[in-house]
């Protein structure tokens, strides 16, 4: 058996320092990675060329702005991940660098950009693939399993249809669907999906659904609303037995900055216009929500909102008329 000495070992722990230098930033300089590693500079040039031996690529940049950088990979270097290890952990650390995964943050968006650096051209496709998989209007922040978010993924990115268990009223069911995309909204992931016993697309919220599987039945795309749009418009909106629209006399903008992004939809309609587009269990709040603002609007839809308008003014100008003040109210 043959034993490394302690030179040896303190050597592979240098070059795995440097390697995590490397991976913390774009560039160093050589006296830079001499001083944090208690070197000199010609052992760290021995050192970066160990980690070119053995599949790291570092590039090394002469004159101002010089300096060593870790580059792109041209083959996954040993000792880290296999192909599918690298694809799961770079997906599962997108959703968690997003913040909508458990035990996520910084430090899952410090790792991906890590990982980044050295994955090899043809992983960057697969990463690149499921990420298209995945769409946004907001930071979602409910916990999901990773893995039930990187089956969905592969699924989106493979065209194969997945099986789920999903409530319905007091049951859950088990679905079938052809998963289109994952949307994060600003509290939870979202599937936009074209259930197949329905006949009809849905959103199915990720944090609800149990025991996801990815088939083995390839399905045929269909045309498809945008699906980002359509998931905020069902979570906003069409979820409510009441919705409303209105032309708000603001920018979309300043409007955005006050409504969650799960509450409403908003539009440019011109620089200082937007319309809002929202639902609610019952008129009277859908109009209370945009009154709230502090913006001037008008109503765009249903009809039927401009009298509950009339009434709910009635009610307010009647609640502000001014009354004689009660015995206790009056002055000594």
């Amino acid at each position: 058996m043959n034993v490394a000495s302690g030179a040896e070992r303190d050597t592979t722990e240098r070059v795995l320092t440097l390697l995590g230098l490397l991976q913390q930033r774009q560039t160093w300089t050589g006296p830079e990675l001499a001083d944090r590693l208690g070197v000199t500079t010609r052992t760290v040039r021995r050192d970066v060329e160990r980690l070119r031996t053995i599949g790291y690529p570092v590039h090394a940049g002469q004159g101002v702005g010089g300096g060593y950088r870790l580059g792109p990979g041209q083959n996954l270097p040993p000792l880290l991940l296999d192909d599918q290890e690298a694809i799961a952990t770079a997906v599962s650390l997108l959703a968690g660098a997003g913040g909508v995964v458990t035990g996520a943050g910084d430090a899952a968006l410090r790792a991906l950009t890590k990982l980044d650096q050295v994955l090899p051209t043809r992983l960057r496709h697969e990463v690149r693939a499921l990420s298209g998989s995945v769409e946004s209007f907001g930071t979602g922040h409910t916990p999901v399993d990773p893995e039930v978010l990187m089956t969905l993924a592969r699924a989106c990115r493979d065209e194969v249809e997945t099986g789920f268990n999903y409530p319905s009223g007091s049951e859950v069911r088990p679905r079938r669907a052809e998963p289109y995309r994952l949307v994060a909204s600003d509290r939870r992931w979202y599937l936009l999906a074209y259930d197949l016993d329905r006949d009809d697309w849905r959103t199915f919220r990720a944090d609800r659904m149990t025991e996801v599987s990815a088939r083995t039945w390839h399905f045929r795309p269909r045309p498809a609303p945008d699906a980002a749009t359509y998931v905020q418009e069902g979570v906003a909106s069409r979820v409510y037995p009441h919705r409303a629209r209105f032309l708000v006399h603001a920018s979309a903008d300043t409007v955005r900055a006050q409504i969650p992004a799960s509450a409403a939809v908003v539009r440019h309609r011109g620089s200082e216009r937007c319309e809002v587009l929202s639902g609610a269990a019952g008129l009277d709040a859908v109009l209370m929500h945009v009154l709230l603002l502090g913006h001037d609007f008008e109503i765009l839809d249903p009809p039927e909102l401009g009298s509950r308008c009339r009434a709910l003014a009635e009610r307010l100008l009647a609640a502000g008329t001014t009354v004689s003040p009660t015995p206790d109210m009056q002055e000594p």
